[in-house]
């Protein structure tokens, strides 16, 4: 059985003046602290960013849309926040990392094979896909000031900011916590200010030359759905920021903070990027929404909304590393978590290089976007099924034995129902996944309409209620 509770010598401290040396040992009562409304601007800070801006415009500049179609979109999307509020309480109640929770879902050994790929996966994905926006933004503001050679521009940002990410997750929850709040003012401030360029130059009486309409209009909103519900269905690593917060918090407040930190951003810049879109051209776009950007602002402005980029970039990937570095330790293998953690910060940066180097920031964002959507569905859709089933009771110190016998240790160390649920609804959202590269068979049988995300949904929750939920209820007392 291995030690759910730090030995007895061992002294973990959460304070912002010193680095995190807790990894996925369980949070003592002693120890909880905080309030759920800490949670808001923890998910705001990581929301007030520039892919909103992309991802809006590409609704209107490539996929087609009308403005009030995109919003309507933006708005429907918005309702997959509750998800990763769901997932957040289980923190509390379990008083560790949701890699090590997510054990009573698919048992020690098939959580193991879950968090190696999908902990490992999304986090080195999202760390990419926040990096590269910020260095073609960075880059392009330096060859602007006179650096002549881009690559070297691109490679410089990339490198800073990944050293200054990996810092924010070596000092971790309790720095986190402390300066977002701080990190949310200035951001909104500078977002806002930009987006007060953007607006007067919107063409308000913006239509397509060509308006979509029956299965042409449904594939474009049904992509444009799975392209941003990508965001709030892949932070399943909402239970690690909330797990210091007292077992007795209220859950509805933890929900709430969660959810409305992540979904009012992103709504609001999404929209706003939507706008944009209505004014720049799909072929200015595949150039980077950084040089659009830059040409509408004053000179003064740029160099501020660059470093805005650069600071939201820093806050979403330091909560993304710092979460990431729990996962090597929840699947067994002997690392710390500040080693770990670096690990993922290189590993990230290695990504980042390749596709600044390779792809265009509008191609990276919305094909990685969509492609991540075959793991992180079902994957969060099993998670939340679990928390509903099992009424959010979670006994810390089961979760952390792994005799053959155990509670989570069900066939072997593998959870049939639950590896089954997330397998069987990872298929379903390839089969109706439209991009690109691959369209599932059943999406072209409806004309390319891409319901990704409704069908993994269903097909998961459904799968484990069936399989799981007698099982679960009764480890639960329910």
């Amino acid at each position: 059985m291995t030690t759910p509770a730090p030995p007895a010598d061992a002294h973990f401290t959460d304070v912002a003046s010193q680095p995190e040396t807790r990894g996925i040992e369980l949070v003592d009562d002693s120890e909880r602290h905080g309030r759920p409304r800490s949670l808001f601007p923890v998910w705001a800070a990581t929301m007030v960013s520039v892919l909103n801006f992309t991802i809006g415009a590409s609704f209107t500049a490539v996929l087609g849309l009308e403005i009030w179609q995109a919003i309507l979109v933006t708005v429907a999307v918005a309702v997959l926040w509750i998800l990763p509020g769901i997932v957040a309480i289980s923190g509390p109640a379990a008083g560790t990392s949701g890699s090590v929770i997510q054990r009573a879902i698919y048992g020690f050994r098939g959580n193991k094979i879950v968090i190696a790929f999908y902990g490992w996966f999304i986090s080195g994905v999202f760390l990419a896909l926040n990096w590269v926006a910020s260095s073609y933004m960075g880059a392009e503001l330096l060859t602007r000031i006179g650096v002549e050679d881009k690559t070297v521009a691109l490679i410089g940002v990339t490198v800073v900011v990944s050293v200054i990410t990996v810092l924010v997750a070596v000092y971790g929850h309790a720095l986190i916590l402390k300066a977002y709040t701080a990190i949310t003012v200035v951001l909104l401030g500078i977002f806002l200010l930009v987006s007060g360029f953007i607006v007067p130059e919107v063409d308000w009486n913006f239509s397509q030359p060509e308006p979509l309409q029956g299965v042409a209009l449904w594939s474009s909103l049904t992509i444009a759905f799975a392209i941003l519900a990508s965001s709030p269905l892949s932070f399943s690593n909402s239970a690690d920021m909330a797990r210091y917060l007292p077992r007795d918090a209220k859950r509805s407040h933890i929900i709430a903070a969660t959810a409305l930190g992540g979904a009012l951003p992103c709504v609001f810049f999404t929209i706003i990027g939507a706008l944009l879109g209505s004014i720049v051209s799909a072929d200015a776009l595949e150039f980077g929404i950084e040089y659009a950007l830059l040409d509408m602002l004053p000179a003064w402005l740029g160099p501020v909304f660059v470093v805005g980029v650069i600071v939201n970039t820093v806050a979403l990937n330091g909560m993304t590393t710092y979460t990431a570095s729990m996962a090597f330790q929840s699947i067994g293998v002997p690392i710390r978590r500040i080693p770990s953690a670096i690990l993922i910060g290189v590993l990230g940066t290695g990504f980042t290089i390749f596709l600044v180097m390779s792809t265009s920031l509008l191609d990276a964002v919305n094909l990685m976007l969509q492609f991540l959507l075959i793991i992180s569905v079902p994957t969060m859709a099993v998670y939340v099924a679990d928390i509903v089933l099992r009424r959010n009771r979670y006994d810390g110190v089961d979760l952390f034995d792994e005799r053959p016998g155990a509670r989570f240790w069900y066939h072997g160390g593998f959870s049939i129902a639950g590896l089954t649920s997330a397998v069987a609804g990872g298929v379903a959202s390839a089969l109706f996944l439209a991009t690109d590269v691959w369209t599932g068979p059943l999406a072209v049988a409806i004309g390319n309409i891409d319901l990704s995300v409704p069908a993994g949904i269903i097909v998961s929750i459904a799968l484990y209620t069936v399989l799981a939920g007698r099982r679960v209820r009764e480890q639960a007392g329910v």
